[in-house]
């Protein structure tokens, strides 16, 4: 039987403009860094993207080396849009990234025309598009001159496979610089996906102001802290996290200073009637500027009980002084060498 979205999709969903763009990104994104690679069941991540496209979810968030193993994430997303979304692309925001390391020799990874290109044709065919929405630079390259990186994102858009383009872990200066250099090229920056989270707040001092300035929106990714702002680790470190299987989270991240904080913020989430998850989501997108912010999914039941963040009530000025007592920086942040490159 073939797939019909819910007819009613986009009454409970809240969208935001980005930036001072024309595009509007749902609060809440799909992003498929993990749980849609080729070691997973394929119905799993079908049935959790049909969940989100019926709960209004119109953004789905990807990169050339999602997986495991790379490539696979994309593999299995071209695969969704072939049984059940292609009828709606036009209703969908597809974004795709390169920069991290993808194939062996010199231009596999980084910021080099060479590679930004011929990544993104790679992610296009694999994906099944003639387009990507979005189309990143993954992270900074601090070796290639950030002239070639920002004029390959020119030629992604003029070259028609690429509607808007977008940066990711650049620090305030160098997301000033990108977004100049784009300016002067005719095509704006779009976006910024930085980490972000009630642990890790290193945009809160200068890039928020620095996107405003320049007009581009912001999308968060890892608002949960790589699942430490869960109730998975309240109790210690449970056998089959991803703590124990090192992805992107080390038990080492886990210390008794900060599963203090994650406690404690915890019964906060109570307090308000939510999970620790919707808190750190309904916290992460309190601020205007945040356009979006990017979840990972397990299960349907996960994504629903995410996505049900949307409907708390904002936070008030004191829950937010309880909060900030504990949402401190942490020694979480993966992503500082790209972020904080001047």
């Amino acid at each position: 039987m073939s797939y019909l979205a819910d007819s009613a999709r986009y009454d409970q969903m809240t969208y935001r403009r980005t930036g001072r763009s024309g595009l509007k990104l749902p609060a809440i994104s799909l992003g498929l860094w993990h749980n849609f690679g080729g070691d997973r069941p394929y119905e799993s991540g079908r049935g959790i993207a049909r969940r989100a496209f019926d709960l209004g979810v119109t953004h789905f968030d990807l990169a050339n080396n999602y997986g495991p193993p790379y490539g696979s994430a994309e593999i299995t997303f071209g695969q969704i849009l072939e049984d059940d979304l292609r009828p709606y692309r036009d209703e969908l925001v597809i974004s795709t990234k390169a920069g991290y390391d993808m194939w062996p020799g010199p231009y596999g990874e980084w910021g080099s025309r060479k590679y930004l290109l011929s990544s993104l044709d790679q992610s296009l065919t694999r994906m099944g598009l003639d387009y990507v929405d979005i189309f990143y630079s993954h992270r900074f390259d601090p070796e290639t001159p950030l002239e070639e990186t920002m004029g390959a994102l020119v030629s992604a858009v003029q070259q028609g496979k690429a509607l808007y383009v977008g940066i990711s872990s650049y620090s305030p200066a160098k997301t000033r610089e990108a977004a100049q250099l784009l300016k002067s090229a005719g095509v704006p920056l779009l976006i910024h996906q930085p980490s972000y989270s009630m642990l890790n707040r290193w945009i809160e001092p200068e890039l928020l102001d620095t996107l405003e300035e320049v007009g581009a929106g912001c999308i968060a990714f890892s608002p949960l802290a790589q699942g430490m702002l869960t109730d998975r680790y309240l109790n210690g470190i449970p056998e089959g996290s991803r703590a124990t299987q090192g992805k992107s989270l080390s038990t080492d991240l886990l210390s008794e200073q900060n599963l203090g904080r994650i406690r404690a913020l915890d019964e906060v989430a109570k307090s308000r009637g939510q999970s620790l998850a919707q808190l750190a989501l309904t916290w992460t997108i309190r601020d205007p500027r945040v356009t979006s912010a990017l979840i990972g999914a397990s299960s349907v039941g996960q994504l629903e009980q995410n996505l049900a963040a949307l409907q708390a009530p904002p936070l008030t000025d004191d829950e937010l002084a309880e909060i900030d007592k504990h949402a401190v920086e942490s020694g979480i942040d993966l992503w500082a060498t790209s972020s904080r490159a001047e």
